[in-house]
């Protein structure tokens, strides 16, 4: 019995192994080089971005650049799935965008920290299964809907700006996708923003930079204790944003996750994932951060763009956001957005599902499939929040397929020595069950009424209700109905509802 816990302690281990590991990596120079590099150009493509959604939600960019510092470092420790990269969102500042707008940032803060705290206890609840429920149509669909919000992001830095805006942009794309191919010891990214920014210093080009996006600070996070009065009320009013930042925190976090998974062929635990989100939101709301969640755009840059597969180019990403900051911020400041604008085109090219789309794929998906994936990009290009997007498609996707497997349902019928034997054939639930009783010869049948439920099983109480209602039916003409070849769930099930729905 020892024996037998300890193989499956050991094969869970195994399942869940992701190398190199981070030991492998410190010992060899070349993987350490590829992830701390990986971690610095995250954190140079982060900055912009941090700043940009503090603005979103109304508040001070340090809140933004605080939450990404915070919340890559404690994810690197805690995370479940490795090399991916977590901080300040715009999908979490749509969400809580009002609090601080409306009430502060003292109750701002404080949602912060109780969507951490709900967070943990949906991990506790087992929440991450269910991502299992997500069809790959949908995941198909939030990739490529990502992907087109990302690259539409970068259209407000394209339009209406200094004319070197639009050759530094083409340099820029220009090595991104010729490097990889004469070298790959160097991210492409890194080299991309390092010449460019040399560029327009050079020839003296008045373009948009990184210090434009907002003001960087000048000291460290401290500890931040929201000052609001804990009460009913106060809960009342920042338990409902922080139940949505909560779930489309989790939810981006966890679809990322699985993407990275695709990505390397590797498995993560989202479980642990889930929870450590949680706890880099609080450490982020007590430090004074906006908090967040993976994020998709950053995450491909680090694991697709730069090669990185470690915690460490994770950690290296929140430290080198902070040390840029701080202690380079008039560097970073110089750094041309039209840098950071190319590096992000090339990653929503790399991050869109381009095989989803071809003729030749489309032919062969069965046509649910299809309507599935763009209802997810629709609904999440359209909302601009991806718990719409995801939630439309899993919907989208559950009405298909109950509508397909409806129609798996058959009964036929056959008359011998005096009763009449109907075969009901395929899964009984409440897509197939409503129109089970109309496939019954009520008026034709003879006395004895054979039901074989052999090839069949009951799921729901709406198959249940049908049963006696066909039995109730003939039961008014004088007819007894016998069920035979029940399987022993549907027995239990059948005999534990039948006679009390009220509608027979």
């Amino acid at each position: 019995m020892r024996r037998s816990a300890d193989s499956a302690l050991r094969a869970d281990r195994d399942r869940y192994r992701i190398e190199p590991t981070v030991l492998q990596a410190l010992r060899s120079p070349r993987l350490l080089t590829r992830e701390v590099l990986a971690g610095l150009v995250v954190a140079i493509a982060l900055i912009p971005e941090a700043i940009a959604f503090s603005i979103i939600a109304g508040v001070d960019p340090r809140l933004g650049l605080f939450a990404s510092f915070v919340m890559a470092v404690a994810i690197s420790f805690l995370g479940g799935r490795p090399a991916m990269i977590t901080a300040a969102t715009g999908a979490v500042a749509l969400v809580i965008a009002p609090v601080a707008r409306e009430y502060g940032i003292d109750y701002f803060i404080a949602t912060v920290i109780l969507a951490g705290i709900l967070q943990v206890l949906f991990a506790v609840l087992g929440v991450a299964k269910l991502m299992r429920f997500i069809p790959r149509s949908v995941m198909v669909g939030f990739v490529n809907a990502l992907a087109i919000l990302v690259f539409i992001a970068q259209i407000p830095h394209l339009i209406g700006v200094p004319w070197a805006v639009y050759p530094l942009t083409a340099m820029g794309l220009l090595i991104l996708f010729l490097l990889p191919r004469v070298t790959k010891a160097v991210p492409a990214p890194l080299v991309t923003i390092v010449l460019i920014t040399l560029a327009a210093v050079v020839f003296n080009l008045a373009v948009p930079t990184v210090g434009d996006q907002g003001e960087l600070p000048q000291s460290l996070p401290s500890l931040f204790i929201p000052d609001v009065p804990w009460t009913g009320e106060t809960l009342a009013i920042i338990a409902p944003y922080a139940f949505a930042m909560a779930i489309v925190g989790l939810l981006e976090s966890l679809m990322t996750a699985k993407l990275v998974d695709d990505i390397t062929d590797t498995h993560s635990r989202k479980t642990r994932e889930a929870w450590g989100q949680g706890v880099a939101n609080m450490l982020s709301g007590f430090l004074g951060g906006m908090g967040g969640c993976a994020m998709i755009g950053q995450t491909m840059i680090n694991v697709k763009a730069s090669g990185a597969r470690t915690r460490i180019s994770t950690f290296c990403a929140g430290v080198f956001l902070l040390v840029l900051v701080l202690v380079f911020g008039d560097v970073v400041a110089i750094i041309p957005m039209a840098a950071l604008v190319a590096v992000m085109i090339v990653v929503c090219i790399a991050t869109f599902d381009w095989h989803s789309i071809r003729p030749s794929t489309l032919r062969r998906m069965p046509r649910s499939e299809t309507v599935v994936m763009l209802a997810t990009v629709v609904a999440t290009v359209w909302s601009h929040n991806l718990a719409v997007g995801v939630g439309v498609g899993v919907v989208a996707a559950t009405v298909l397929f109950a509508r397909r497997v409806a129609h798996f349902t058959t009964v036929t019928r056959r008359v011998e020595g005096g009763k009449v034997h109907y075969a009901v054939d395929g899964a009984l639930f409440f897509a197939s069950s409503n129109d089970l009783t109309t496939q019954f010869e009520y008026t034709r049948d003879p006395e004895e009424v054979v039901i074989d439920l052999s090839r069949s099983h009951v799921w729901d109480a709406s198959s249940v209700a049908a049963l006696d209602a066909i039995e109730a039916k003939y039961a008014q003409l004088g007819r007894r109905v016998t069920f035979t070849g029940m399987n022993d769930a549907t027995t239990g099930f059948h005999g534990r509802l039948s006679g009390g729905l009220g509608g027979a």
